[in-house]
């Protein structure tokens, strides 16, 4: 799972290029709106080994929390993880499931799918030829289950591995320290593996591109547990050449990468600086840009102005409220909050129209997006007669009340601090501020330790399930509000389940519509980046979510 931090709201909102961490991590996403998925068949080499691969890009990046796939849950961790290793299957910059390690897409039709007759699904993966880690060390099979089974153990205290690997036979069984291995994934010979699920699903193969399903080295792993990541072994388009913190990150070619050279040797992130004044100098190819400088690029007489790009992406901020803490354990408080505040004046008066509200969880771009769904809709008379309504009688009645955010400035960010204006002149609520740093924020938001936070969700494959269920089911290892809801665990299961496209829509519709009127979260503001891309970068790529992309890229000369 992609999680984004909120700083748009936060410390960083001098950054725009996205929601949440990608404000400050895709400072180096930008390109061409129209570009086309490019052809994942090897290229020749050009003899020497390098398949071609030449020139420097450099981006503008920020640390990542861990370079481990299989605990990171956050979006600046995951941005170097795609590119560093892979799985079986991966998603393309269309978000479509794509053979990674896999020579193929197991189905029906290929006989690589079979439904069995207890009702569990069985899918056979044939190995590409001659796989390689970044060490030129082979890929098999034993080491595919070996990463899976990595996974799932509990020494990992991988927080997203239930959700992304548990419908598979023994998982449950291994994360539970029961099993010492996965006995759904059976290793047939050297090029080929099984994995059997406990029933039909229809996203399951989208939750193998997930870094959660990533191959990693055994052997590394086991001789050097503590400090592998500095240097990790992969099978990714590009590996991990330095790391120094707080200075830069920079990414090699992996010359022989099974689906074809990168086209770029060198990618440079720097990690400190401010991205338009690097850009400006020309230190960076692709700067985010400050909403300082926002107006004066998008006017077409600026000479910046033809490098400018802008689009959206699969991404919502969000408010979200502990149900299980006063007061927010009151969903008429919860609305009351919601209804306190103006979205519509926060992105003008703040943000310079610089991002889109959002009044739905589903973003535009997903099957089940309506333009009907409304989140509770500003109205500070009827939000104080909420609160005068909730079991705390009105503002007087209320608790102490702390909104967390990521970040360790001094002050909260400006939209934060209209928030925090908003309830106090609409409610008469005085709300703190508690700020923590990026890793701790996370482990304290799925502990359910903070009454109100501040977060973005970016998607990691482009199926409802990835945000809802994830989410909203109570009984989902990652729902980080306690929220629950019957009827909606009845709904969210049976669309899980459902085949028939319509009518699965129709049910994550009313689901949302109950979560929206129970506000658990409080949508925000979709993903709007912006960005300036030198003209001598070609196929800079602007997928809808995290996917690798950066062996896509060329320089001209």
């Amino acid at each position: 799972m992609n999680r984004a931090i909120l700083v748009i709201l936060g410390v960083m909102a001098a950054l725009v290029m996205g929601v949440g961490v990608l404000v400050v991590i895709l400072v180096a996403t930008g390109g061409d709106d129209d570009a086309t998925t490019q052809s994942q068949e090897t290229p020749e080499d050009d003899g020497d080994g390098n398949g071609g691969s030449s020139g420097e890009l450099r981006l503008r990046g920020a640390e990542p929390i861990t370079l481990d796939p299989h605990v990171t849950q956050d979006a600046g961790s995951a941005l170097y993880i795609v590119e560093i290793f892979g799985g079986l299957l991966t998603l393309d910059v269309d978000l479509q499931i794509q053979p990674d390690l896999a020579a193929e897409i197991p189905t029906e039709e290929n006989g690589g799918k079979v439904v069995n007759d207890d009702g569990t699904v069985t899918y056979t993966f044939e190995l590409r030829e001659g796989l390689l880690f970044h060490d030129r060390k082979p890929v098999f099979a034993d080491t595919v289950k070996a990463s899976f089974e990595r996974a799932a153990d509990p020494a990992t205290q991988s927080l997203v591995s239930e959700f992304f690997l548990g419908d598979i036979v023994g998982v449950t069984e291994k994360l539970r320290g029961e099993s010492n291995e996965i006995t759904g994934i059976q290793v047939i010979d050297d090029t080929t593996l099984t994995i059997t699920i406990e029933r039909d699903l229809p996203s399951f193969l989208f939750k193998l591109t997930y870094p959660t399903a990533f191959v990693i080295d055994p052997a590394q792993i086991e001789n050097d547990p503590d400090n592998w990541t500095r240097r990790p072994n992969g099978t990714g388009p590009y590996k991990l050449d330095e790391w120094r913190f707080g200075e830069r990150i920079i990414l090699k070619a992996n010359d022989r990468y099974h689906l074809g050279a990168p086209k770029v040797e060198t990618v440079r992130y720097l990690l400190a600086g401010s991205s338009i004044t690097l850009y400006e100098a020309g230190d960076l190819d692709i700067a985010g840009i400050a909403l300082d400088d926002l107006e004066r690029i998008q006017d077409p007489a600026d000479p910046l102005n033809a490098e400018y790009r802008s689009g959206q992406r699969l991404s919502l901020d969000y408010l979200g409220f502990n149900t299980n803490t006063p007061p927010f354990d009151d969903p008429l408080v919860r609305r009351a909050f919601a209804m306190a505040i103006d979205k519509e004046q926060i992105t003008r008066a703040v943000y310079q129209n610089a991002i889109p509200v959002a009044n739905s969880i589903i973003m535009p771009g997903l099957s089940a997006y309506s333009e009907t769904a409304a989140a509770p809709e500003f109205d500070p008379e009827g939000a104080l007669a909420l609160l005068a309504e909730s079991s705390y009688g009105g503002p007087e009645g209320l608790p102490d009340i702390t909104l967390a955010e990521s970040g360790t400035g001094a002050t909260s960010g400006p939209g934060t601090s209209a928030m925090l204006e908003m309830w106090r002149q609409n409610l008469g609520v005085e709300v703190a501020i508690q700020q923590a740093e990026t890793a701790t924020f996370f482990q304290d938001v799925d502990q359910g330790r903070y009454q109100l936070f501040t977060l973005g969700w970016i998607m990691d494959y482009p199926d409802e399930e990835d945000i809802l269920n994830i989410h909203f089911d109570s009984e989902s290892p990652n729902n980080n509000t306690g929220y629950s809801n019957p009827e909606v665990d009845t709904l969210l299961r049976q669309a899980l389940l459902e085949t028939d496209q319509s009518t699965r829509i129709d049910l994550y519709r009313q689901v949302e519509d109950i979560i929206l009127a129970d506000v658990p979260w409080f949508p925000l503001f979709f993903d709007q980046f912006h960005a300036l891309i030198k003209p001598y970068v070609n196929d800079y790529l602007i997928p809808a979510s995290i996917v690798p992309r950066l062996r896509f890229i060329s320089l001209d000369e």
